[in-house]
């Protein structure tokens, strides 16, 4: 049996793993899908004091008080910030190491640091019409979720504290577990801000793959990314490490 932790992205709850929560436990393994403080069904604690810590304090306190060990830590999109500080705070608990289309800034940068500056400006007026220090959910259409499920993930996202997107990663070490590091890239969507990721990925040695759909891929590919996760798992002893 293989513990997995899987970590949501910008404005998403544990919501968007059902599918991937359920084939994996049917498999026969322990899976958590945390959500994040002020999101989701925890939106009632949504404050400007959520930042970029309070989500890692999240999947750490999990890990922590659930007292899991030889985890398959998986990060999407802005959750890639957040499993690399996860890592970097507690490898010798994480098995490997999972970017799920996900941001991966370097120790000093912020994902603000590594969107382009037009989508980052899209963010930062959005957030102004709400108060400036909130910003509402992207819509699905943009992320090309497929058409069946974009409705539905409309009304489930929920607004992000924009301190989450500008608070700088600190890595006390080198943000590597002790087990091998993989990246999945969705290929199936436009203005993609990941493919300097993946690419850096490739370039670290990493093991890579590339599933071909819309950036919420636990979503849109599900069985393909059921399939690639228990192959991780499967091999989770060996592999690339590093940061």
């Amino acid at each position: 049996m293989t513990t997995f932790v899987l970590v949501t992205g910008a404005w998403h709850g544990s919501w968007c793993w059902k599918r991937v929560r359920e084939a994996l436990r049917g498999a026969g393994h322990a899976v958590f899908t945390p959500t994040f403080t002020g999101i989701g069904e925890r939106s009632h604690l949504l404050s400007k004091d959520v930042d970029l810590e309070t989500h890692i304090a999240d999947v750490m306190n999990l890990i922590r008080w659930e007292e899991l060990t030889d985890v398959v830590l998986v990060g999407h999109s802005y959750g890639g910030l957040v499993v690399r500080s996860v890592a970097d705070r507690m490898g010798e608990r994480i098995a490997a190491l999972v970017y799920l289309d996900a941001f991966v800034p370097e120790n000093g940068e912020s994902l603000h640091d590594r969107l382009p500056p037009e989508q980052r400006e899209m963010q930062v007026d959005a957030a102004g019409e709400v108060g400036g220090w909130r910003v509402p959910p992207i819509p699905a259409a943009v992320f090309n979720v497929n058409g069946t499920d974009r409705a539905w993930v409309d009304a489930q996202c929920t607004m992000q504290p924009i301190a989450c997107f500008r608070q700088k990663l600190r890595l006390e070490r080198d943000g590597a577990p002790a087990g091998p590091i993989h990246y999945i890239y969705a290929s199936g969507w436009e203005g993609t801000p990941f493919t300097q990721f993946y690419d850096m990925a490739k370039a670290r040695g990493w093991s890579t793959r590339e599933i071909a759909c819309g950036h919420d891929i636990m979503l849109d590919e599900p069985e393909a990314l059921t399939a690639a996760l228990l192959e991780i798992a499967a091999g989770r002893s060996s592999g690339q490490a590093g940061g």
